[in-house]
């Protein structure tokens, strides 16, 4: 499942995938994984990307209700 919330979260925080990388100290790669669902980030990345983004873990890893 693709992380839609993640890239728009980064987007509107005006970051490319290398920036964001980078204030997390993972690769461009990692980034690009996680935001097209092929990867799934620890609970420690997955914090950090909230407080990098200014996002709750509800708000950006939460699947939708169907």
């Amino acid at each position: 499942m693709k992380n839609k919330k993640m890239k728009i979260a980064r987007i509107e925080k005006d970051l490319s995938q290398e920036q964001l990388a980078e204030l997390l100290g993972v690769t461009r790669q990692t980034i690009g994984l996680i935001e097209s669902g092929s990867y799934n980030p620890t609970l420690k990345l997955c914090v950090a990307i909230c407080k990098a983004l200014d996002r709750t873990l509800d708000e950006l890893f939460w699947p939708e209700e169907e």
